[in-house]
C-alpha cells in the first residue's frame, strides 16, 4: 500500500530558537586542574552538545596561578570567558556569573569534572523545553554510578537525609556539584540566597521548592578526585548552620520570592474531561485518612510491646516518634505532592502536631492510671490508641475544613 506524504508536512516556516546555556566554571587555586576542565569541557561540548554553549571561568579569590591561565584560556577559546572575584566563595562565584549572564539556561559544574558529562543535555534540556525551572545531578538515586570513600558516603547520605525528613524536599542530592537554572527563575532567587560558600546549593534548592518551582533530577555518574578543594568535616557544620538560619527564614514568611512560577497542568486534549476539584480534593482526603489509619495501627503495634519493659511515658514517646516520622513521610509522598507548592510547611506542622500528640497521649495515660491504679496493660493500650485515634480525626477534619474550603471558593 503505497503512502503519500504531503510535500508541505513538518516544515517549519523559519528554524525555532533554541536555548542557549552558560557552563560557569567556579574555581579557587586550580592551577593544575584548570587547563585540562576547560580543553576536555570544549571538546565535549563542540562535537555533542546540540545547544548553542559557552564557557564561563570564575576565579573567586586565588592567589596561584588560576587568572593568568583562566586569561590565556578566554583568549584561546572563542567560547571560554573569564571573569574574576576577589574575595573566595564558591556561591558568590556563581551568584556573580549567573546574574552577568547573557544566556537563557546557567548552569555550573566542579572544575574536577568529577561528573560525567554525559548527564549535561539530559540537565538542562529539562529546562529548554519549559518543563522544569531548576535541574540538579544526583549521585544517590537509581541509574546513578559513583566511585568515593566511605567517610563522604557516609555524611552525603545522612545530609541528605536529613534534608528529606526535616524540610520535606523532594530532591535526593543537594550537593553535587553539577546544576542548572532558568536564567529568569534563578536571579530573583540570588537575590534571597545569603551563603556565599559551600551551603548555596542548598539554600538555593530549598528555596525553589518552598516557592513552588519544579527541581528535575538526572542520575550521573560521579567519581570523587581527592584533590578536591572540600573540606567535608567543615562544610558539614557549616550547613548544619545554614539549615538552621533558613529554618527560622521559613517559619517566619521571610523565605518567599516573587518568581515565574509554572502554571497549573492544563488538559492538551481540546475534549478532554477533567476531575472537578472537589474530587481531586476528595483524593488527597482519602489518602490522609489511609495515612492515619496505618500509623494508628502501627502505634497501637510498637506500644504494646514496648510497655513490657519501659514506663508508659517513655513507651509513648518512642513509640510516637516512630509513628511521627513514618507518617510526616507518607502524607509527604501521597497527599501533600499531589498540591505541589510549598511544601516546607508541613514538617512544622507535623513537629507541633507531635509535640500536641504526645501531651494528651500521655496526660490519658497517666490519668487512667490515677482513676484507676489497677487498670490492666489492655485497658492502658486502649486509652493511650482512642487518644491517638481522636487526635488524628482531628486532623481529618482540619484537612477537610481547608481543603474543601479552598475548593468551593
Amino acid at each position: 500500500m503505497e503512502t503519500r506524504v504531503r510535500p508541505e508536512a513538518g516544515v517549519r516556516d523559519g528554524p525555532a530558537k533554541l536555548a542557549t546555556v552558560d557552563i560557569v566554571i567556579p574555581v579557587l587555586n586550580e592551577e593544575r586542574a584548570l587547563p585540562g576542565c576547560v580543553r576536555t569541557l570544549t571538546a565535549f561540548l563542540t562535537e555533542s552538545f546540540p545547544l548553542p554553549w559557552r564557557v564561563t571561568i570564575m576565579d573567586n579569590g586565588s592567589t596561584d596561578g588560576t587568572w593568568p591561565i583562566a586569561e590565556a584560556l578566554a583568549a584561546e577559546f572563542e567560547q571560554v570567558h573569564a571573569g574574576r572575584l576577589a574575595t573566595a566563595g564558591r556561591g558568590a562565584a556563581l551568584k556573580a556569573a549567573w546574574r552577568d549572564s547573557p544566556a537563557d539556561i546557567v548552569t555550573y559544574m566542579d572544575v574536577d569534572l568529577s561528573t560525567g558529562l554525559g548527564a549535561l543535555f539530559p540537565m538542562v534540556a529539562s529546562l529548554a523545553s519549559g518543563h522544569s525551572e531548576i535541574a540538579v545531578g544526583t549521585r544517590l538515586s537509581r541509574g546513578a554510578r559513583i566511585q568515593r570513600s566511605l567517610k563522604r558516603e557516609v555524611i552525603s547520605r545522612g545530609y541528605n537525609a536529613l534534608l528529606r525528613f526535616g524540610f520535606g524536599v523532594g530532591f535526593s542530592d543537594a550537593q553535587c556539584g553539577f546544576k542548572a537554572a532558568r536564567k529568569d527563575v534563578v536571579r530573583p532567587l540570588l537575590d534571597r540566597v545569603e551563603d556565599d560558600a559551600w551551603f548555596f546549593d542548598t539554600e538555593l534548592l530549598l528555596l525553589a521548592e518552598h516557592n513552588g518551582l519544579r527541581v528535575h533530577e538526572v542520575p550521573v555518574d560521579w567519581v570523587e578526585d581527592l584533590d578536591s578543594r572540600v573540606r567535608v568535616l567543615r562544610t558539614a557544620v557549616d550547613d548544619l548552620k545554614g539549615l538552621a538560619r533558613l529554618s527560622r527564614s521559613m517559619s517566619r514568611g521571610r523565605a518567599v520570592v516573587e518568581v515565574p512560577r509554572p502554571a497549573e497542568p492544563a488538559p492538551t486534549h481540546p475534549d478532554a474531561v477533567v476531575a472537578a476539584p472537589r474530587a481531586a480534593a476528595l483524593a488527597t482526603f482519602v489518602s490522609f485518612a489511609v495515612v492515619g489509619a496505618f500509623t494508628t495501627l502501627l502505634y497501637a503495634m510498637l506500644y504494646l510491646p514496648l510497655r513490657e519493659f519501659l514506663s508508659p511515658v517513655t513507651a509513648n514517646l518512642a513509640a510516637l516518634i516512630l509513628t511521627a516520622v513514618v507518617n510526616t513521610e507518607a502524607n509527604r509522598r501521597w497527599t501533600f505532592d499531589r498540591r505541589g507548592g510549598k511544601r516546607t510547611g508541613l514538617h512544622a506542622r507535623a513537629g507541633l502536631m507531635f509535640l500536641a500528640n504526645y501531651a494528651l497521649t500521655t496526660m490519658a495515660v497517666l490519668g487512667l492510671h490515677a482513676l484507676v491504679p489497677a487498670a490492666g496493660r489492655l485497658l492502658e493500650v486502649s486509652a493511650v490508641v482512642a487518644t491517638y485515634g481522636v487526635l488524628t480525626l482531628t486532623r481529618f477534619l482540619a484537612l477537610d475544613h481547608w481543603v474543601f474550603a479552598r475548593s468551593r471558593s
